[in-house]
């Protein structure tokens, strides 16, 4: 029998669950649904901040997922940004980002696969030294609305692939049509990633490691869009996550 690939999948803190209505763990099903999918076992991680129980949890899976959400602290990435940008920063919440620095910090460290998702490229990026826009409409005049969760479902944008790089080698093609519902986005590349999709208004929608830190390293992928939500009606969106599988199994 085939090893299926346990693989760790971050979570976000919601203010009432449902069984007590206190504060609880919180997880699009459209993740774990697309992990399965993929062949792997899906192991929802909570959000805690304790470096030990983190390094744990990470050795105890064959790879890592971050996943979307709300905005990171702009103090993270920029401790100078304007008060006029912060405040576009919503739903803030310093305990997850925490945990998820820590997540990226022990998935490197440990040497695992790492897939990061919408809010995901956006801390691995932040996490490892680079920067975001914090609000795209504010600080990139004239660039497509990027914003667009009520068609999540739907391709309403077209990326550009970088060639010789992972996100080619998935697809295959030089372009993609893509789903779109982020304010933010990455900035400044941090130093050991470049950005290997983008839309015609310049804006990352794909990040890997550059080719010097690629070198024998794990699977590494961040993706802006959500191929989590396209890929049982696109199913090329599935590749994704079947090509993180089998970097996992090995």
């Amino acid at each position: 029998m085939r090893h299926s690939p346990a693989i760790l999948v971050s979570t976000s803190n919601e203010q009432r669950g449902a069984e007590f209505r206190d504060f609880s763990t919180s997880l699009s099903h459209h993740y774990t649904e697309a992990v399965t999918d993929a062949g792997g076992v899906p192991l929802l991680a909570p959000v805690v901040t304790n470096k030990k129980l983190v390094a744990e949890m990470v050795k105890r899976s064959d790879g890592v997922m971050l996943t979307g959400g709300d905005d990171l602290q702009p103090d993270l990435y920029n401790p100078a940004l304007p008060k006029v940008l912060k405040i576009k920063a919503t739903g803030v919440d310093p305990q997850r980002d925490l945990f998820e620095f820590l997540l990226i910090e022990q998935t490197l460290e440990q040497r695992k696969p790492l897939l990061a998702i919408c809010r995901g490229p956006q801390v691995l990026n932040a996490a490892l030294g680079g920067g975001l826009v914090t609000d795209i409409p504010s600080e990139c005049p004239g660039a497509l609305n990027h914003q667009r969760k009520p068609d999540a479902h739907k391709l309403v944008h077209t990326a550009q692939i970088a060639e010789r790089s992972l996100m080619r080698r998935i697809f295959k093609n030089s372009t993609l049509r893509i789903n779109s519902a982020h304010h933010q986005a990455v900035g400044e590349l941090a130093p050991m990633l470049r950005a290997t999709a983008w839309t015609r208004d310049h804006i990352p929608e794909a990040i890997e490691l550059t080719p010097e830190e690629a070198q024998n390293a794990p699977f590494l992928l961040g993706i802006q869009f959500h191929p989590e939500r396209l890929y049982k009606k696109h199913p090329e969106f599935l590749r994704i996550f079947t090509t993180f599988t089998r970097s996992c199994r090995h």
